[in-house]
């Protein structure tokens, strides 16, 4: 079942042609964004190679439940495809897209966190365990990309949230440890907005945080911002029409949550957002063909399969498809990959 409107056809026309919207880079960047390396492949014909925002499901695994799918969307067939699941049984990871791969960082399995990496070729369609591992075991680190490399922000060691902050270089396949965060923070989420890196969010241990801060990759610093409206652990985060949109996750009584909040970089506030229609915890947040969609996350009773979409003019929420299986903490990331048509 793919993305479809609830009466009527589907809003992702399947074309043979179809090819999807890039999203917006961030407005400036200290060093300049690096560019991807894009897999060569030979011509057969005529054919008009580009590189186009592909959308995949990855992970999700509990001790009943540890096949760690992973999926990727098909415009062609308007469907979800099930794809190589991850190599290693592991749940509450990060998950990021960069120079064109999956990486899935930390981690925990039955036992222990975990420190390990591993990396998912899309061209492929294989996983590799040949990445450099982190400093130290963390479970619920939250990773995102800025500027070619990818930060590892806090988690939760096996004994304490962390504040530590290291950044990876897939060049050299190698992490440097950076400034770390002011507050401990575990299953936090985060995002890149006007060059800056905020984070927002997580548990510090005891309880669901709503402190937000954004490091500066200029001097290295963590700067103080201003507080989420709502305490939030595992919410889903992301950049739509210049804004950080904030939604789902758990509070300090530990509730699953539908709330939505949006930060302006100009204001400087919080304010916000019409419900999801569902309860949402550990759900991803993305934009996709310029949409905002919600995926997944587990509303308090089962794991959700369901995508919803917000609609700024209309200002609400809607039902927006579904995926094959359901990902009990999975994240759904854009990775940019080779699309061929044939002219």
């Amino acid at each position: 079942m793919g993305i479809y409107c609830e009466q009527g056809p589907p809003l992702v026309e399947p074309k043979s042609d179809v090819t999807f919207m890039k999203q917006k880079q961030s407005l400036h960047s200290p060093r300049g964004v690096r560019g991807q390396r894009g897999t060569q492949h030979q011509r057969s014909g005529q054919l008009n190679q580009q590189l186009t925002d592909t959308m995949f499901l990855v992970g999700g695994w509990t001790s009943k439940n540890p096949s760690c799918p992973v999926e990727r969307f098909c415009p062609l067939y308007n469907e979800w495809k099930l794809m190589a699941p991850m190599r290693s049984q592991r749940g509450d990871v990060g998950v990021c897209s960069l120079a064109g791969m999956i990486y899935v960082v930390g981690g925990r399995d039955d036992l222990t966190c975990l420190s390990s990496v591993e990396k998912y070729d899309p061209n492929t369609n294989e996983w590799s365990s040949e990445v450099a591992s982190l400093s130290s075991p963390r479970s619920g680190v939250c990773v995102v990309e800025m500027d070619g490399y990818m930060y590892a922000l806090g988690g939760h060691d096996g004994t304490v949230c962390t504040s530590t902050v290291e950044r990876y270089d897939p060049e050299i396949s190698s992490w440097t440890k950076l400034t770390p965060m002011r507050q401990p923070r575990s299953g936090a989420t985060a995002a890149v907005l006007d060059g800056y890196l905020y984070v927002m969010g997580g548990t510090d241990g005891d309880m669901a945080l709503c402190s937000v801060e954004r490091f500066n990759p200029l001097d290295g610093t963590w700067q103080t911002c201003a507080p989420m409206g709502t305490p939030r652990e595992r919410a889903g985060c992301a950049v739509y029409l210049g804004c950080l949109y904030v939604a789902g996750g758990r509070d300090e009584l530990m509730l699953e949550l539908s709330t939505v909040e949006k930060f302006d970089p100009h204001t400087l506030h919080w304010t916000p957002v019409p419900r999801m229609r569902n309860k949402r915890h550990q759900a991803s947040l993305l934009v996709f063909g310029e949409r905002l969609l919600a995926v997944g996350g587990w509303d308090g009773t089962s794991n959700l399969r369901t995508i919803e979409t917000y609609n700024p003019d209309a200002n609400g929420w809607r039902h927006f498809g579904s995926v094959k299986v359901s990902h009990p903490g999975g994240q759904c990331v854009l990775v940019k990959t080779t699309q061929k048509d044939v002219l």
